[in-house]
């Protein structure tokens, strides 16, 4: 099968695309013919180098995809061949999912309302957004504060949050105000004086931007949770599915609930970027930009 890769850690030029070998759905697992994948900071990451040489080289990055189904493992129930899914590989492998064929350990039905690049794009962000928001114990009455809101996360946190009854208040640049206010939150300009506009909150999902003003805002570190604070400096719980200290289990639930509110026309996933998968390296140096508006995608 066709599928990206790079054989050695670097900028974005290192991806091209290959053949190999096709995966199979082992017990517990589907494998999908995949219509569209998703591009995350992570992949980025691995890739560079950042995270250290982990990989085995050469790597398939991707952690989310859909598709049509084409192999069902042993034990699976619910799911046939010829379903149309959305859902996250392993996470243990950082990644296989941008390729033609993948195997999928989480999933749920393909929402009509959802196109197939949406779909590729929804799993990871959905499952991290409600991974925080459940640490953040995020519900009716609740008013909180998603700092980088324009984001492919924070974009999708704002709707699952609102559709708990929550008040969000997002952060953004001046030009993307309406964007965000589109989605559900109120939207605010990020920079000096945050505080001031903000007011008081109950909890923040830190998406972007600086971390010490935002535990002014909520009076307390316990109050703010990161997705992006690698640095433990600030006392906030940086919330990650990575595994060793520190790992949140994952809140598959979510994409359910997701599925779901996309059905109810309450979900949708806005597209930053799609890009064919020879085009890998421009939605890579899109997603380092750290100024993509929503979710990247590979088709």
């Amino acid at each position: 099968m066709r599928a990206l890769q790079f054989s050695e850690y670097g900028p974005a030029d290192v991806l091209h695309v290959a053949e190999v070998a096709a995966p199979h759905a082992g017990p517990g697992r589907v494998r999908i013919a995949v219509r569209a994948s998703g591009v995350t900071p992570a992949d980025t990451y691995l890739r560079s180098g950042r995270f250290g040489e982990r990989l085995s080289l050469p790597h398939v990055p991707g952690i989310d995809a859909a598709g049509v189904v084409d192999e069902v493992g042993e034990g699976v129930t619910g799911v046939r061949a010829g379903d149309e899914v959305f859902g996250m590989v392993d996470l243990a492998l950082l990644g296989g999912a941008n390729a033609e064929f993948a195997v999928l350990t989480a999933w749920a039905p393909k929402p009509a309302a959802l196109s197939w690049e949406q779909a590729g794009g929804a799993a990871g962000n959905v499952e991290t957004a409600t991974r925080a928001l459940d640490l953040l114990g995020v519900g009716d009455g609740t008013t909180l504060l998603i700092a980088g809101a324009a984001g492919g996360v924070g974009t999708v946190a704002i709707q699952l949050a609102a559709a708990r009854g929550a008040k969000v208040i997002g952060t953004a640049g001046p030009a993307t105000q309406d964007f965000v206010a589109g989605l559900g939150a109120v939207p605010v300009v990020y920079g000096e004086g945050l505080g001031d506009r903000v007011g008081q909150v109950d909890a923040v999902l830190h998406c972007a931007g600086t971390v010490p003003d935002l535990v002014a805002i909520t009076g307390s570190p316990d109050r703010v949770v990161t997705i992006a604070d690698l640095s433990g400096e600030h006392g906030i719980r940086l919330t990650h599915t990575a595994g060793g200290p520190g790992a949140d289990p994952q809140a598959l639930h979510g994409l359910e609930i997701a599925a779901e509110l996309a059905v109810q026309g309450k979900f949708t996933v806005p597209l930053a970027g799609v890009f064919p998968l020879a085009a890998a390296a421009d939605a890579h140096r899109l997603s380092e930009t750290g100024h993509a508006h929503g979710k990247i995608v590979l088709v």
